[in-house]
């Protein structure tokens, strides 16, 4: 399996329940979820396959597509989509000063704590790394 691609488990935000039902569905790990999600009509049956609402569907497949970027993975693909960004494309297109200021904004107001922001230098290796997919 390809480094880029994280157990289902793994995936921020997804629920014991959800975990499960997605496996009985053979939707074991990011790749899978990104396969059969790729129009807006396939989220929409995927939605309701498990009785859950649409948007709840686009935000794992958001967070899988953020985790494909490497140095992003599971850890951060979910402080990146709460900044704002909701795919690779977007993030390729991001500037390091604007998301960076996003999650500082992000990190102060839901924990107050300045010091728990990724680094310039990390930030700028993430959008590097968006581009090249």
């Amino acid at each position: 399996m390809d480094s880029s691609y994280w157990s289902i488990e793994q995936l921020p935000g997804l629920s014991k329940d959800n975990q499960e039902q997605l496996k009985l569905l053979g939707i074991n790990n990011t790749q899978d979820l990104l396969e059969v999600t790729k129009t807006k009509e396939n989220k929409q049956h995927l939605a309701n396959l498990l009785k859950c609402q649409l948007q709840l569907v686009s935000k794992w497949v958001a967070l899988a597509d953020l985790a494909r970027v490497s140095s992003v993975g599971c850890d951060y693909c979910g402080l990146i989509l709460h900044s704002g960004i909701i795919s690779v494309n977007r993030l390729a297109e991001t500037s390091v000063s604007s998301l960076h200021r996003q999650i500082l904004k992000l990190q102060v107001a839901n924990l107050q704590r300045k010091d728990l922001c990724p680094s310039l230098d990390v930030i700028k290796t993430w959008i590097n790394e968006a581009k090249k997919i």
